[in-house]
């Protein structure tokens, strides 16, 4: 490649960005998952559109789909209300783990005995089409203000259930699991996923360590370690230690998210922007890998029988059996059930077999793509109106206040950037009624173009931004009390994150 064709590709890359990303305001107000328009730009840059690039390599499509997954857990690990998901977690495990055996047991007795299909293909199909996708579930319901719990609970699965589905689409294109039976297979899976959970808890409970204590030369650096640390997750857990890197990549995320790290809302909005490259590239990249001229009418029809069979049937009879020891309201199992979106990670997976050279092979690929298209475009836009008719709206939602920390290591104190949603209670709040841990001074109001130093009669607005520096001893305790209030209003106590009493 020369410096010219460099030029060229970089010209139509960055045309294609800017694209995709005038693309996501528009799939906003259509309802819809940006997916399907970026998925809709690859195929027409593919062979079949206009664009008429030809890209055929499965397993080069493989290994990128790897890389974008890891960036797309990060980001959901790091932006995930720990408040919100720990209550669920145990639902979100069960769905993760009994919910998929389930789906991929019901999708593969209807293909083999349904279609004709082969067991190898069947089962298949029913381990790629089982996934919920976090992008998906991530973009989506972050705009749908339904109750926490049901917003924990999907944001849990979609980030935990990648990592048994990677490894059973691997060990039956491999062949491996008719080699080792199912009793092995299943234990190297429970191996895999927990040892991947815990050693994504210990690398992120030392880089907590670890980051809070560096000084870099730059605020920009802390956005770039915490991406690295991610990675070695990922990658130290599947190369040294043969666990799931997946289950590593995102529990390191959600300890990462959890802690109060220097320039924490610097580092999400970078991830949030490397995240959103990811799916951008990834998408197209799917798109390009498809070839619509190949699709006839039996995989349309395939596609629909899958598509019902994992959607309907599958994921109700996955959700029913994961919810029972939890007796979830029928409103919450309704919505939880529909709101199992399929996305990149099917395709994503369905390149396994085409890169293991599995028989009909491309032919998965092109089932799973019509299906994800079609039932994609069919629940997506429909969330809204179900989450209203089932009464799970959260009528009462109080978004979080957004701090950052930036640290002022030779004070031995923090400045926490605080901004005050239209939501937050704090609007009406005299900076006196805010009742701050002693040592703690909000230095700045900055309200519109003005910027003005507060007394403590000063009343906070809506989308007021504050600057309140708080000796480091304390920091932690200020950040709950300032959220508290954000909930509560003034007449809060000293209350944890979900508005109880720290006893």
């Amino acid at each position: 490649m020369n410096v010219e064709e460099l030029d060229s590709i970089l010209l139509a890359s960055a045309a294609v960005l800017l694209v995709a990303v005038v693309a996501v305001r528009l799939s906003g107000r259509l309802g819809l998952p940006s997916l399907l328009l970026y998925l809709g730009m690859g195929l027409l840059l593919g062979e079949s559109g206009p664009g008429n690039i030809h890209f055929e390599d499965a397993q080069l499509a493989h290994a990128l789909g790897f890389a974008a997954l890891v960036v797309i857990l990060t980001e959901g690990g790091l932006t995930t209300r720990w408040n919100e998901v720990r209550p669920v977690m145990p639902l979100g495990l069960l769905l993760a783990s009994l919910g998929v055996a389930v789906s991929v047991g019901i999708v593969a007795l209807v293909a083999h005995y349904g279609l004709g299909l082969s067991w190898q293909l069947s089962v298949l199909l029913g381990a790629i089409t089982s996934p919920t996708d976090a992008a998906a579930v991530f973009s989506v319901l972050r705009r749908v203000p339904i109750r926490p719990r049901l917003r924990g609970a999907l944001e849990a699965e979609s980030g935990l259930n990648d990592a048994p589905t990677v490894l059973l689409v691997t060990l039956v294109s491999t062949g491996e699991i008719g080699e080792h039976g199912p009793l092995y297979t299943t234990g190297l899976i429970l191996y895999e996923l927990i040892g991947g959970a815990v050693f994504g808890l210990l690398i992120g409970w030392v880089s907590v360590g670890l980051i809070r204590r560096m000084a870099l030369g730059s605020a920009g650096l802390y956005p770039l370690t915490v991406l690295a640390v991610a990675f070695i997750s990922y990658a130290g857990g599947s190369v040294l230690l043969h666990v799931s890197g997946f289950a590593a990549v995102y529990v390191t995320s959600l300890v990462l998210g959890r802690a109060e790290l220097p320039h924490r809302m610097a580092t999400r909005s970078f991830v949030d922007g490397i995240a959103w490259l990811a799916q951008i590239g990834l998408f197209v990249m799917l798109g390009l890998l498809a070839s619509p001229g190949n699709f006839d009418l039996n995989d349309v029809l395939v596609a629909l029988v899958i598509g019902i069979a994992v959607t309907v049937v599958g994921r109700f009879a996955a959700v029913g059996l994961s919810a029972l020891p939890f007796r979830l309201p029928w409103r919450e199992q309704t919505f939880i059930g529909w709101a199992g979106l399929r996305g990149a990670v099917p395709i994503v997976l369905a390149t396994i077999p085409l890169a293991e050279g599995v028989p009909q092979a491309d032919r998965i690929f092109d089932v799973v793509f019509v299906l994800v298209l079609l039932f994609t475009l069919l629940q997506g836009p429909s969330l809204p109106w179900l989450a209203k008719r089932l009464k799970v709206l959260d009528e009462n939602a109080a978004y979080e206040v957004d701090i950052d920390v930036a640290p002022l290591e030779t004070l031995g104190a923090d400045m926490l950037q605080v901004h005050v949603p239209s939501e937050s209670r704090l609007a009406g709040v005299e900076i006196g009624e805010l009742r701050l841990p002693a040592g703690v001074s909000v230095s700045l109001v900055i309200r519109g173009e003005r910027a003005f130093v507060p007394d403590r009669r000063t009343v906070l607005r809506a989308a007021d931004n504050l600057l309140v520096v708080a000796p480091s001893p304390v920091r932690e305790q200020t950040v709950r009390r300032l959220r508290a209030v954000s909930r509560a209003g003034r007449l809060a106590g000293w209350f944890g994150e979900r508005g109880s009493e720290q006893h």
